[in-house]
Order: structure tokens, then sequence, then C-alpha cells
């Protein structure tokens, strides 16, 4: 209990440092920290699936681009969500995520492993295929542009203020989802990760679990779209491609899957690092790939595994010493 409080004040301490910090370095970081934040609620949501119910989800762009694509078409069919009513429009991106998720989830639930990976891409790239082709509503190839942004008492059109909002956002996302984790509920996710045929003697209905906790993530990748659609300014079939999903999960992986702090960092690190990395060479996705490759076989546990590597490490040596100096005790 008392190193968990340890944890909470640390993470505390950390997003108060990043909000003193980001605004006062540049607009060009302001831009790529906000972008960090919005995209770091999806990989947010993806662990909430794979790290603490073990489903690795390949459709998580889907929600992401329906909320992203809902609010691109209100803000330029119906104007619609650039005044007050943005609040209307957080709300019904929401619904919309976990809406589709309730929906795939009826689908993708029922399989496990490799099958509901597989069913997840399938149903992620059918979305991926009405945001390519039905240009009337969501403008094919070229996407929808948005002009502006909402203004409800603050200018949104600031750089920072818009920081400020997404850093709410990601921060009350990030507290709920802790809430949820910590919870009974999330505590029965975890036992079906681990073991979800003792879970199923224990008389807990694990497809229902999964199935709600399929429905939040999708909710968290709608809110995740809206924002991103506003931070973007431009929306198109490549907010919906499969490499989106692949983004979020390989930052998940790289951060440390079960933590979601460590989503937030991976998603941090492949930003600045895909931004850092183009400016230097042309074959900057190879660099990325390496980075991705190098955490998986030597960090399988991701960044935030590391601490626990180094403590393992030294009671491993500790015991060592202490069998040796009893071996060396004469009898």
């Amino acid at each position: 209990m008392v190193s968990q409080k340890i944890k909470i004040l640390m993470v505390a301490v950390a997003l108060v440092a990043f909000v003193l910090f980001v605004p006062s370095s540049g607009s060009f970081v302001v831009l790529l920290a906000t972008r960090a934040m919005a995209f770091a609620i999806l990989a947010m949501s993806v662990d909430l699936l794979l790290g603490f119910t073990g489903l690795s989800s390949m459709g998580q762009a889907a929600y992401f681009g329906v909320g992203a694509y809902l609010t691109a078409v209100l803000a330029t069919k119906f104007h619609f969500g650039m005044g007050w009513d943005f609040w209307i429009v957080v709300i019904l991106g929401m619904l919309i995520g976990a809406g589709l998720a309730a929906v795939f989830g009826l689908f993708a639930i029922r399989a496990t492993g490799v099958y509901f990976l597989m069913i997840t891409l399938a149903l992620g790239q059918c979305v991926w295929g009405l945001a390519y082709r039905w240009n009337s509503l969501t403008g094919g190839d070229n996407g929808i542009n948005i002009t502006g942004r909402p203004s409800f008492g603050l200018d949104l059109t600031d750089e920072v203020t818009f920081f400020y909002l997404v850093f709410g956002f990601f921060s009350v996302s990030l507290a709920l989802m802790y809430v949820l984790v910590r919870s009974p509920f999330g505590r029965s996710l975890a036992g079906i990760r681990e073991r979800e045929l003792r879970m199923q003697i224990l008389g807990y209905n694990t497809w229902l679990h999964k199935y709600i906790a399929f429905i939040i993530a999708g909710a968290f990748g709608g809110l995740a779209g809206v924002l991103w659609a506003h931070t973007n300014g431009h929306v198109s079939p490549e907010t919906v491609v499969i490499t989106t999903s692949v983004d979020a999960l390989l930052m998940v992986v790289l951060g440390g899957a079960g933590t979601l702090v460590g989503s937030a960092i991976g998603a941090a690190i492949v930003f600045g690092l895909r931004e850092y990395l183009s400016t230097l060479v042309p074959w900057w996705q190879y660099a990325l790939g390496g980075v991705y490759v190098l955490t998986i076989l030597y960090l399988p546990s991701g960044l935030m595994g590391i601490p626990a590597r180094i403590r393992q490490r030294f009671s491993s040596q500790s015991k060592e010493e202490s069998s040796k100096k009893l071996a060396s005790k004469p009898s």
C-alpha cells in the first residue's frame, strides 16, 4: 500500500513537472506533446485490453477513427462542436466508440489468442474501407480538413491553451482507468488474464467481463479520436489505417503492458523519436523498428519493468553472496 502511494505521488509530480515545463519549451514542443497526449489515451485503452485483460487488439484504430470522423463531419458539414457544444461532441465521440466496440465485441470476444487479434484486425479494416470509399461523407482519400478549433470562453486556437485542455483530458482518463483497474472489476480482469478457466470455475462470467472491458476501451478510443481531430486539424483514412493500431500496441509494449503510465511514456518516446529521427535520416522507420525489436528482446516487460529487473538482479546477487558466506563457514 505504501509503495503504491509512492508510485501515485511520483506520477503526480511527473505530471506537474510536465505541465509546467512544456508550455515554456516552444510551439513545436507544445504541439508534439499535445499530439502525444491525445494518442496516449488510445495507447492506454489498448493497455486496458492487453495489459490487464490479456486481449491483443489490432482494431483500436477503428474507435479512434470514428471519434475523429464524427468530430470532423459535425464541424464541417453541420458547424456543430465548435463552441460550447464541443463537450457534447466529446460525449458523442465516447458513445460512438463504445457503441462500435459493443457491436464488434459480439464477434471478437468469442475468440482468443491470435484468432481474437485477427478478428479485431479484420473489423478495423472494415472501418478503414468505409472511410476510404464513402466519399460523400468522409471525403475519401482526401479526408476532411477542420478549420479552426472550438471556442467556448477559451481560445483553443492558441496552442498552449489547447495543450492544457488535452492535458486535462489525459489526466482524467489516466485517473479513471487507474481507478477501474484497481477496482474489484479490474482485479477480476487480471484474474482472467492469468487463468480464465479458474475464474470460470469460481463463478465469474468471463465473457461479460471481457466484453465490458472491450466497450470501455472503445469509449476511450473514441475520446482520443475527438481530441486527435482538433489536434491534427485533418482526418483521413490514414487515421483508421492498421498502422495506427500497431503504433498504439507497440507504445504499450515499449512502455510496459499493465502499467497505464508506461503506455503514455511509450507514446511520448515514439512521437519524440519519430520527429527527431525523421530530421536525421530518410530511413528513420527502420531505426524506430530496431528500437521496438530491442525492447521486445531485452526488455519484455517494457521500460516500466527496468526497476523490477534491477531489484531482482541485486536480490539474486545478495542471495549468492549469502550462500557463499554460509558455504565458507567452518562446520
